[in-house]
């Protein structure tokens, strides 16, 4: 996916061919494909499990707003920021509606 961002309407889940763990309240991931290692800290292993299944910008945003002492609109950017980041290494993929 390129530099664009994910619309509200695009589901978000997550890739397959990772091993996750916990760690002291974080998820950490290998990838079983590249070997590479992933932190992605408390917040993000939230946001990891929210992308279990299929969801949406809007949702998640919605459940980590009832969560998280933070503004809808500072999540929602935050969101957009990492999960871009997770779709530039491969590990969520963006499906259109």
């Amino acid at each position: 996916m390129s530099a664009e961002l994910i619309t509200a309407d695009d589901l978000i889940v997550q890739s397959e061919g990772f091993l996750v763990s916990d760690m002291d309240g974080e998820k950490v991931m290998l990838s079983i494909e590249n070997g590479k290692y992933y932190n992605l800290g408390q917040i993000g292993g939230r946001i990891w499990e929210l992308v279990s299944s299929p969801v949406t910008i809007a949702g998640m945003v919605e459940q980590l707003v009832s969560e998280y002492e933070i503004e809808p609109e500072m999540c929602e950017q935050q969101v957009q920021i990492f999960l871009k980041q997770l779709t530039a290494e491969g590990l969520v993929q963006v499906r259109k509606q």
